[in-house]
């Protein structure tokens, strides 16, 4: 992911919302190695074996090395970071091919923080307005196709399980933070069929919703004042018009793909300015077990971008993939939770976090369901996710 990058752009700067890119290509190969080969729950260390690299676990256990620190490790060349990497995914696979059915557990968990690691990468090379590799293209070009206003969908709410049914365990991987199932009880609501696009949210900006205090909640307005916010964080006007950055390029504002980068208070001040909300968590589950995605899902790499947000007559779009959603729903438990052997996945971060839901085009597909819970500080908007929206 990052290979096509020279010397001088691999060398990141100490950001809150990025990892400088030997640490955290090394970090993807110590989780694998960690989990797949060397774990041992009865050993005090969590580990019955060393590492292939003896000061791995001091340079890329996550858990025990803090954020600010690793710009200062000593870690090594790219050449031995790619030794490393194809070392353990050789034990990996071997260890693969020897385990049995229903002892896979953390051969899934591995690959699945992989696939969560690679839309990192590619949100920092946005974040430091760095290219794609050659592999992905240039991202597309601004859609010319005319937006139309999103019209909404009605569900009748009612009884659901929101989480994963305990069944469900024994036919594909859970996190712990959708374990597990249980009943809860919505109010009919109705729900966006799109997403808000760049159009509607322009609307916005003119409108001079980012100077407007009564539209923001006080936290929100916190951040809105630091930062001087007057429009999402890639947007520039040139000539009048509007221009999003896309990784290293400027292109026209694309009028009909839904807006992405901005963040959830961005989001909840839009909704305000609009006379809506942001869904609930729960509510977003229902619809997309209700309706499921009417246009098809834009996810695993196959574009470098959103496509465009307009629904099938009839249909929600992209429910799944194109953009992640924020929904109003803090991050936190659910009844029971208890935290799985890679405790550091949730649990820290409840409270604080907010969910987001649905997958962005750079998730991979099989990573992604209904019932799949991604979460994010409020104030970040470095993720490619947008929002939809529904009545008061």
């Amino acid at each position: 992911m990052y290979a096509h990058l020279s010397d001088a752009q691999a060398q990141f700067p100490q950001l809150p919302t990025v990892n400088p890119a030997r640490w955290e290509v090394g970090h993807i190969g110590w989780f694998q190695e960690f989990w797949c080969r060397r774990y041992a729950p009865d050993d005090p260390r969590g580990a019955r074996t060393p590492s292939r690299i003896r000061d791995a676990d001091a340079w890329w256990d996550s858990s025990r090395v803090p954020h600010a620190t690793r710009w200062s490790l000593p870690l090594p060349a790219w050449d031995g970071i790619h030794a490393y990497l194809a070392s353990t995914l050789a034990d990996t696979l071997d260890a693969l091919a020897r385990s049995r059915d229903g002892d896979r557990y953390f051969f899934e968990l591995a690959l699945y923080h992989e696939d969560m690691h690679i839309e990192a990468l590619l949100m920092t090379l946005q974040t430091l307005a760095l290219p794609l590799p050659t592999a992905y293209g240039i991202p597309r070009r601004a859609n010319t196709m005319t937006p139309v206003h999103s019209s909404d969908i009605q569900f009748t709410g009612g009884p659901m399980m929101l989480g994963t049914p305990k069944d469900a365990a024994t036919t594909r991987f859970v996190f712990d933070n959708e374990k597990w199932g249980h009943p809860v009880t919505l109010a009919p609501f109705t729900m966006a069929r799109c997403c808000v696009t760049n159009r509607e949210f322009e609307q916005f900006v003119a409108a001079g919703g980012y100077a407007r205090r009564e539209l923001w909640s006080e936290a929100g307005w916190q951040w809105r004042e630091a930062q001087g916010a007057m429009h999402p964080v890639y947007w520039r006007q040139d000539a009048g018009s509007w221009c999003q950055r896309r990784f290293d390029r400027w292109l026209p504002l694309a009028a009909a793909e839904p807006v992405i980068h901005v963040n959830a208070f961005e989001a909840e001040a839009y909704c305000a300015w609009a006379d809506r909300r942001l869904p609930t968590e729960a509510e977003w589950e229902f619809a997309a077990n209700a309706v499921g995605p009417a246009v098809g899902p834009n996810l695993d790499h196959q574009s470098a971008g959103p496509c465009a947000a307009d629904a099938a007559e009839g249909g929600v779009a992209h429910l799944f993939g194109n953009v992640w959603e924020w929904t109003a729903t803090t991050f936190r438990p659910y009844p029971g939770f208890a935290a799985d052997p890679y405790a550091d996945y949730s649990a820290p971060w409840f409270g604080d976090h907010r969910v987001l839901r649905g997958g962005s085009f750079a998730t991979r597909s099989r990573l992604i369901h209904a019932r799949w819970r991604n979460f994010y500080r409020p104030e970040r908007s470095d993720m490619f996710a947008g929002f939809r929206t529904c009545t008061l």
